[in-house]
């Protein structure tokens, strides 16, 4: 199984390695985290990660019941 990476923050590394977008949903599934997320023309990609990565996602935001839906994040897909 594949990991995709995702940032809460603009990486300072390897920028044009990296897309930008928004979520749009996120899900768990078969003991994995999947965030679909929308770029800025409109592609929707769904990026399947940890559930440690679901937590950490978790913890930058307001308050730990929030959702990640709306919040903008850089990643890479793995399973291009």
């Amino acid at each position: 199984m594949h990991h995709d990476r995702i940032h809460a923050r603009e990486p300072t590394h390897d920028r044009e390695a990296w897309r930008v977008g928004t979520v749009r949903a996120a899900t768990e599934r078969d003991g994995h985290w999947v965030a679909t997320v929308e770029t800025a023309d409109g592609e929707c990609v769904d990026l399947t990660t940890t559930l440690a990565i679901r937590d950490l996602v978790r913890s930058r935001l307001p308050e730990p019941d929030d959702s990640p839906v709306g919040q903008q994040v850089w990643f890479q897909n793995k399973g291009e």
